[in-house]
């Protein structure tokens, strides 16, 4: 099938994404290509490694194919680049998302099943034995898609986990201290920050950081100097008052200081917050 360049999409841990169109059976179709150059094709192919293991998972994003793409110069030099397709997500990031709500606040309801979906990502991931990382709005990805009810059309949306350049094995901590983050410091737990623990604890530390973001519309640690020292030390991103009740348990429930404490996808699948 041949393709066309249609725009550039943003940056990912390991590369750049660019849309691009093509026809299938009459239809136009459109895939995001993922492409690392010579010096990080190598996480890049882990990252797809990684993806194949999420064939047919409705909260993952999909990969379909990847490629080596040669190119020689005059002087004989080679230049390759690696490249992976992926799924389009029409409604982009979940940053970008939030960015059409008033300051960048997303009603509750939507929290309520934004959160569902993203917990359902994550129990898959969890269950092939792996942790992200790096959840944040960024590596979520927005599908809308249009449904009647009743006679009436209306745009529904659902969140697929994407960007697994940095995710590890649960519990592989083989990376520390050589690089200081496993992920984006911000959104990263404690643990992860103070001694390099990569659990299962780290994602849903920054689910919880997601989801204050998508109830505040502003990141997490807003409030303050954000400093790692105070992370170490446990403490956790202001709550608002004014939030629901169960919405103030679930978030402290992400924000235990023992990674334990935050129990697993599974169990906050049962939280009374995805009940109302």
């Amino acid at each position: 099938m041949a393709m066309y360049f249609e725009k550039f999409l943003g940056k990912g841990s390991y590369g750049s994404v660019s849309l691009f169109r093509g026809e299938r059976d009459g239809k136009t179709v459109f895939t995001a290509l993922k492409t690392s150059d010579d010096d990080h094709a190598e996480a890049l192919f882990r990252e797809f490694k990684i993806l194949s293991e999420f064939k047919g998972c409705s909260r993952i994003v999909q990969c379909y194919w990847d490629s080596v793409h040669e190119e020689m110069f005059v002087n004989y030099a080679r230049d390759s680049e690696y490249t992976i397709a992926m799924e389009y997500a029409a409604g982009g990031s979940l940053k970008s998302f939030m960015k059409s709500f008033k300051d960048n606040k997303l009603p509750d309801y939507i929290i309520r099943k934004f959160t569902l979906m993203l917990l359902e990502g994550l129990a898959t991931i969890h269950g092939h034995g792996y942790v992200h990382c790096d959840l944040k709005p960024d590596n979520i990805l927005v599908f809308p898609s249009c449904v009647s009810k009743n006679g009436c059309r209306r745009t529904s949306y659902e969140l697929k986990i994407s960007d697994f350049g940095l995710s590890r094995r649960d519990g592989d901590n083989s990376w520390w201290p050589r690089r200081r983050y496993a992920g984006t410091p911000i959104y990263m737990s404690p643990e992860s920050v103070s001694h390099g623990e990569t659990g299962k604890g780290l994602d849903l530390w920054s689910l919880g950081c997601v989801v204050l973001e998508m109830y505040t519309g502003k990141k997490p640690w807003w409030h303050t100097n954000y400093d790692l020292k105070d992370l170490k030390k446990c403490y956790e991103p202001l709550i608002p008052r004014n939030l629901p009740i169960d919405a103030k348990l679930f978030l402290m429930t992400c924000f235990s200081p023992d990674p334990h404490d935050r129990k697993d996808a599974l169990t906050l699948l049962r939280h009374c917050f995805l009940g109302s």
